[in-house]
């Protein structure tokens, strides 16, 4: 998938090999990075585990790999060449109630120790102050599929239950891309850091 991104038109790319020993993530993380930056790409890393991936339920606050170490994650940066880096702090893939809870202190250490953006991933999971407070606190990128993703589905399901009849998409797909329109605009506001003119 990298190889394909530049014919595709994409200029950044996720490389997620945190589901390996440390060192091999390196290792593959590095010949990722190289790879992109010979081919104009921006890469964007992981370093701990954000849970709920491929289905699994999220990890608890002290399972292995659960929160990003901001030294390793220090060496790691400088030993690979990423351009971003995606940090366990508690957040979880997949969440469609948005009751988790960011360790912020830690999310204040890695801000502190890096010098590459920092991504948060799982953001579907998090209150609007709870990703307010990731922006103000280091977060430069943040990941919201899932509410995208609900977004969607129920605006189609409620367009669809008032009108069984229907059966044209364009027509009931539109209001599913309206609803995203609002999560995207609703989420923005929250992680506007205030005085901020981007």
């Amino acid at each position: 998938m990298l190889e394909q991104a530049p014919s595709c038109g994409f200029g950044s790319v996720m490389f997620d090999a945190s589901h390996l020993p440390y060192e091999q993530n390196v290792a593959a993380t590095r010949e990722a990075a190289d790879w992109a930056h010979a081919h104009g790409l921006w890469l964007e890393a992981e370093l701990g585990e954000v849970g709920g991936k491929d289905g699994g339920g999220p990890l608890g606050p002290h399972a292995p790999g659960s929160r990003t170490d901001p030294g390793q994650a220090r060496r790691f940066t400088a030993a690979t060449g990423v351009d971003a880096l995606a940090v366990a702090v508690g957040s979880s893939h997949a969440m469609t109630s948005r009751d988790a809870r960011l360790d912020h202190g830690l999310l204040a250490g890695l801000h502190e120790a890096l010098d590459v953006p920092l991504v948060l991933h799982g953001s579907s999971g998090l209150s609007d102050d709870e990703l307010g407070r990731a922006v103000a606190g280091g977060i430069a990128k943040v990941n919201i599929g899932t509410a995208l993703n609900v977004a969607l589905t129920g605006a189609v399901r409620a367009g669809l239950a008032a009108d069984p009849t229907r059966v044209d998409p364009r027509s009931y797909l539109r209001e599913g891309r309206e609803a995203m329109t609002g999560t995207v605009l609703r989420m923005l506001d929250a992680v506007t850091v205030p005085g901020d003119a981007g």
